[in-house]
């Protein structure tokens, strides 16, 4: 039976849904490329408003990150993909860091957790940014995960120049117990990081951003690349020291960037992954016994999905991303911190639904098909 799909010029469209789930077996655990997964955090419904501070449902946040470890995903924690910024605020992403890192202890999973200087509401100085960051890198060391070094609102509304760029994550990286992975973050993603490295010329910010590795490479596990743009990331990936790897931001060109060329490849860590868990371990699957044709053929259909979830405005992403969580059935309900449920359109909501459901996607369709509708219901859509 059809379902009648808002299109963007308001004009309803039959869809006929799929009426069995599709299959996607992946041999654990996962080998040629490290691959981690930004995960969403899902909202208390009966708690969470626009305003004041993010009301988190931990068990079933939890549960999300227990699916994507038992896939053979790590989890990227507080990151862009958890709202950071956009309704979680440093407090809750403490609590959250604290939980998945203990979670992934108990079940082995891998885990990388967002620093970033949030905590600062107003102008900062160049100290005060340094302290933010400490502070929360503190946090993160201290329950033994990964930091992944976040770009900063706060460093960019105070630097003047590559210098103060230079003098802040010089000194993050040295002070460091481990080995970070540093996080480039482009201005589609947030528009307040415009100019970042110093530079709003792109050749110019990476410039200053190899200097960073060059200065500290035995610090720097990795780098990830979030500019939507594969041949920037493809140069850029093939001047980092040896040792460094290129985790891949790119939610337009991730399979070719993953897949690699002949001088390389690029490791994982994206938003796209969150929905995308099991088809993703199911391709990486593939390249891990040698067969790159299977690896594109399961991940090339999904980038249409992709590139809907991110197109612009793009930071409103997350909101199809939480739209097929529930969808999926991994929570009960389509509500978001900061009440950004409502950041993209019906017709985009119901445009990721036919995508989604076209790649297979959903484990349940017939329950994918019964939340679509009873969506469009209360948007006073009769499917």
């Amino acid at each position: 039976m059809s379902i009648l799909l808002p299109s963007e010029f308001g004009v309803p469209r039959p869809f006929e849904p799929r009426s069995h789930p599709v299959s996607h077996a992946a041999d654990l655990p996962l080998r040629s490329r490290v691959v981690f997964s930004a995960a969403h955090v899902v909202a208390d419904p009966l708690r969470t408003s626009a305003e004041g501070p993010a009301a988190v449902d931990w068990d079933a946040t939890l549960a999300f990150r227990r699916h994507l470890w038992a896939h053979g995903l790590g989890v990227a924690e507080a990151m862009d993909t958890a709202q950071r910024g956009m309704g979680l605020d440093w407090a809750v992403a403490a609590e959250l860091i604290r939980r998945s890192s203990a979670e992934a202890r108990s079940v082995g999973g891998r885990i990388a957790c967002g620093v970033s200087t949030d905590q600062l509401t107003g102008p900062a100085t160049l100290t005060e940014v340094v302290a933010a960051y400490e502070e929360q890198l503190a946090v993160v060391e201290a329950v033994g995960s990964q930091a992944v070094l976040m770009a900063s609102r706060a460093l960019s509304a105070v630097a003047e120049g590559p210098d103060d760029y230079l003098e802040v994550y010089e000194h993050l990286l040295r002070q460091s117990t481990d080995r970070v992975i540093l996080h480039w973050l482009g201005p589609m993603f947030d528009p307040a990081l415009e100019g970042y490295w110093g530079s709003d010329d792109l050749d110019a910010a990476t410039e200053t951003f190899l200097e960073v590795i060059a200065a500290h490479p035995d610090k720097v596990d990795g780098v990830k690349i979030s500019l939507l743009d594969a041949e920037r990331e493809i140069a850029l990936r093939r001047r980092l020291p040896e040792g460094v790897r290129c985790y891949t931001g790119d939610d337009f060109n991730y399979p070719e960037l993953i897949g690699g060329d002949e001088e390389g490849f690029s490791h994982a860590l994206l938003g796209i992954f969150d929905p995308l868990a099991q088809l993703a371990a199911s391709a990486v699957s593939a390249l891990d016994t040698g067969d790159p044709v299977a690896f594109r053929r399961v991940l090339d259909p999904t980038v249409e999905l992709a590139r809907h979830l991110f197109r612009t405005p793009t930071r409103f992403y997350k909101t199809g991303v939480v739209l097929l969580a529930w969808l999926a059935g991994h929570q009960s309900h389509f509500t978001m911190v900061g009440g950004l449920q409502s950041a993209r359109s019906l017709s985009h909501l119901a445009k990721a639904y036919e995508l989604a459901d076209g790649i297979g996607l959903f484990p349940d369709p017939a329950l994918a098909e019964d939340r679509m509708r009873r969506l469009l219901a209360v948007h006073g859509v009769d499917a």
